[in-house]
């Protein structure tokens, strides 16, 4: 019964393979309003605007996604758009599958639904709706297909970015998808009870339905419970996801937990993006062979020592930062570009701009290396916090500009509208990949690779993938900083206080001060307030150690040859971060599928 009619019309998005016969096909869809949307009797009567309204309400469903969720139409918008792309899509696979198959016995065999984050977990219990309802499956049968189809990609090890929605929103706009989430939870608890009789507290942690102070439906807990494989996508990510956010689930079904570390695309990221370096890696190659097999660029390591290589390969990064054309081509160009968060720690690299702004002013005439410090980023909507920071970050850009001393030095760019084609221009000029976010709170990051692929040395915590880039690149061709994920859980438990750093610290506490009391633009107060209060992302408690790696960096930056050489190896070695192996991992260990060879026929 139906309280509102959409369609969905779809269009194709066609995506050539590279150097084969296969294009594949990327299938969106877009919501219109039914028929029944139009009113023809209040467009008649002049009422035009009313006669419209309900196909509007449904085309806005598909208007922006991720639309901000800070209010209640905002989440309505949200969770109608979540469902709306998922039924089109399922309906669509099942249409599909029927036109070649006789029955359902085979579906689950023929069908892999990847849920990537629990932002399409509604998925599940609308299949099991079609299923049971509109095909008439009996419920046992329908489960049985629908958690072999199914398989789940966890992005976080934040509790909070663990989607949830009240139950209210869902009586309301999906009652139907309710009453078969309440099934399957009730299923699903008797599973629990009887694997560990009496362990109350365990049935609520574990239960799809949060009994809160507002009852609450738990997505990843329903992608958890509704799929045959579930992953992480960093080494430590999935560690931690096992022995932390998702322990009780791993506790219970121990073989359903894998890792598959995040992979880029060497055809987007350095072929296109990068031309110069694609050329020259593949001349000192002697082929291209390694655009389709990554791990080939482990033959750029017999040139890391070879002078004249070394020279063009200096060349090459000088030539993309003239076209970047984001500060003087031969300072040391630094990086920080990803998406704003607390735990991102963008905060981090802000007090220590502003310790080198000082340090600059104290001392005009000392032995400085120009440095171009670039960001890039959004926020979310309604993430106040995030946006203070990128407030601060242009009102210290501002104020170095217009210092005569500090200027010649430190140039402070932050690059507006962040997206991937922006990407494309600043990672292959980028010297320094700044990784700095909390240990253990990064589940993977792409940009880390992006960057380490394109010959950029990182500066990073033992965090997401920056653990296996830095295993991969070796130890002298990163610089580490920072507490790890184990001993920033036990500051935490030992009663963190940020202000004992900052009493302790003297150019902390200018750094801070400077801030709070409006050097910069008269902004940055409730950043100070932030990192005084609460600090909830250690970024006192790394801050010395991160200032020892950046003259760490600058020592390197110094030595011409060292750092080439340091470039060179970072991509030689990162061959491993391809999404060619990222998705041969899934197609064997999670979707059961082998690779074929697709030949045109004549």
């Amino acid at each position: 019964m139906p309280g509102e009619i959409v369609l969905g019309e779809p269009s194709h998005m066609l995506v050539p393979g590279y150097g084969t016969e296969t294009v594949n096909i990327v299938r969106l869809w877009r919501a219109r309003g039914s028929e029944a949307s139009f009113d023809l009797s209040r467009f008649s009567a002049g009422q035009y605007a009313e006669a419209v309204q309900e196909a509007v309400r449904a085309e806005n469903i598909s208007k922006v996604l991720y639309p901000d969720d800070s209010t209640e139409l905002g989440r309505e918008l949200r969770l109608k758009q979540q469902y709306f792309l998922c039924s089109c899509s399922l309906r669509d696979i099942i249409r599909r599958f029927r036109l070649r198959n006789e029955g359902w016995d085979d579906f689950a065999e023929k069908t892999v639904i990847q849920l990537n984050d629990t932002h399409p977990t509604i998925a599940i219990p609308e299949l099991m709706r079609l299923l049971v309802d509109e095909y008439e499956l009996d419920w046992d049968r329908a489960w049985a297909i629908t958690r072999k189809t199914f398989a789940y990609t966890c992005h976080t090890l934040l509790p909070e970015a663990l989607e949830t929605w009240p139950v209210h929103l869902f009586e309301r706009l999906l009652p139907r998808h309710l009453e078969i989430i309440y099934l399957i939870n009730m299923l699903f608890l008797r599973e629990v009870e009887e694997r560990f009789p009496g362990d109350v507290d365990r049935l609520r942690r574990m239960s799809i339905i949060g009994e809160g102070n507002e009852r609450r439906v738990r997505m990843a807990h329903l992608a958890v419970v509704g799929t045959e494989a579930v992953n992480g996508v960093a080494e430590l990510h999935s560690k931690l996801l096992r022995e932390t956010v998702l322990q009780d689930f791993a506790d219970l079904w121990p073989a359903k937990f894998q890792n598959v570390t995040n992979g880029v695309s060497p055809r987007r990221f350095v072929k296109l993006a990068n031309p110069r370096l694609s050329d020259l890696i593949t001349e000192g190659l002697g082929d291209d062979g390694w655009l389709r097999d990554l791990e080939r660029l482990a033959g750029l390591e017999r040139l890391a020592d070879d002078a004249a290589f070394g020279e063009r390969w200096r060349a090459v990064k000088r030539a993309n930062k003239v076209d970047l054309a984001a500060g003087d081509p031969d300072s040391l160009t630094d990086v920080m570009i990803k998406r704003f968060h607390e735990y991102k720690r963008q905060q981090l690299k802000v007090l220590h701009m502003v310790t080198m702004y000082h340090r600059i002013r104290a001392n005009p005439t000392g032995d400085w290396i120009p440095r171009t410090v670039l960001f890039a980023g959004k926020a979310a909507p309604a993430y106040h916090a995030a946006k203070s920071i990128i407030r601060l970050i242009n009102a210290v850009g501002a104020t170095i500009a217009a210092d005569p001393v500090v200027a010649p030095y430190l140039k402070v760019v932050f690059a507006e509208n962040y997206n991937v084609t922006l990407a494309e221009q600043i990672v292959p000029a980028a010297d320094l990949s700044e990784q700095i976010s909390l240990a253990g709170k990064e589940a993977s990051g792409t940009g880390n690779m992006k960057l380490a692929l394109n010959g950029a040395i990182t500066v990073g915590t033992l965090d997401g993938a920056n653990i296996e880039i830095r295993a991969r690149v070796g130890e002298e061709n990163f610089f580490l900083f920072g507490l790890d994920a184990f001993q920033a859980a036990e500051v935490r438990i030992a009663g963190y206080r940020p202000r004992e750093h900052y009493d302790r610290d003297a150019e902390l506490k200018t750094a801070i001060d400077s801030i709070a009391d409006g050097t910069f633009g008269g902004v940055g107060q409730e950043v100070a307030e932030s990192l005084l209060g609460w600090d909830e992302y250690l970024s006192l408690a790394d801050y010395r150690s991160y200032l020892d790696a950046q003259e760490e960096v600058e020592l390197a930056w110094r030595d011409p040859a060292r750092w080439t050489r340091m470039s060179i190896l970072n991509t030689a070695r990162s061959g491993f971060f391809s999404s060619d192996r990222t998705v041969a991992d899934y197609a064997a260990r999670i979707w059961r599928v082998s690779p074929i060879t697709v030949r045109r026929e004549p």
